[in-house]
């Protein structure tokens, strides 16, 4: 499957037809981005609903996180596509001969970069997400009050795409060797607490609010 051009003309049913197969992409990495992608959505749809002159005062604030989360949405998109073809890229790697100590050597560095490659889309994943939550939590004092509980979903679903990305950015820890990209993989998933954290509050803001 061309996920860079079909996903995003796939229905639900058709992509979840391919995520449920016996095929080796798309698979969670993929999951993540669209949890990150659907939370953009849903703060750009209670930023379009907040659009009367009630919302006024705030209006300038309200269209810069639309744009924003519209912009996120894209990215998560891309991402969902890039973590396709890096994926793919580390099932390559592994395929490599191995037959001679060169071929050995071959295989080994390019199992190692292809690690490093797979570990950006989770990055990238974990950082968006952090911030469609932020984006909500700027949205719920100055929202559409008809509509704040779609900021707790995309705050959930937020938080889903970030411990999702967490999880494949640790397995492919376990085969980066490198200091460096270890590192920047390790402060990606450490990340992800303040994420969880962050969501929390904003469910419980608009937990009080519907109270």
């Amino acid at each position: 499957m061309d996920l860079p051009v079909s996903l995003q003309d796939q229905s639900i049913a058709e992509f979840l037809d391919t995520l449920a197969a016996r095929v080796p992409a798309p698979g969670g990495g993929a999951t993540a981005a669209l949890h990150v992608a659907q939370a953009a959505a849903l703060v750009a749809m209670v930023g379009r609903y907040s659009d009367s002159v009630k919302y006024d005062a705030h209006r300038a604030q309200i269209i810069a996180t639309v744009d924003e989360a519209d912009a996120i949405r894209e990215r998560a998109l891309g991402l969902a596509a890039d973590d396709e073809a890096a994926f793919t890229a580390v099932s390559q790697a592994y395929g490599m001969p191995k037959g001679t100590d060169q071929e050995r050597q071959q295989r080994r560095d390019a199992i190692a970069e292809s690690l490093i490659g797979a570990a950006e889309p989770p990055i990238q994943v974990i950082a968006s997400a952090g911030r469609v939550v932020e984006l909500a939590a700027v949205l719920v004092p100055i929202s559409n009050r008809n509509l704040i509980a779609d900021l707790a979903a995309a705050a959930e679903a937020a938080r889903a795409g970030a411990a999702t990305g967490r999880v494949n950015i640790e397995v492919n820890m376990s085969g980066i060797t490198d200091p460096g990209a270890r590192a920047r993989c390790a402060a990606s998933a450490t990340e992800v607490d303040t994420i969880q954290g962050d969501a929390d509050k904003v469910i419980a803001a608009v937990r009080a609010e519907l109270a």
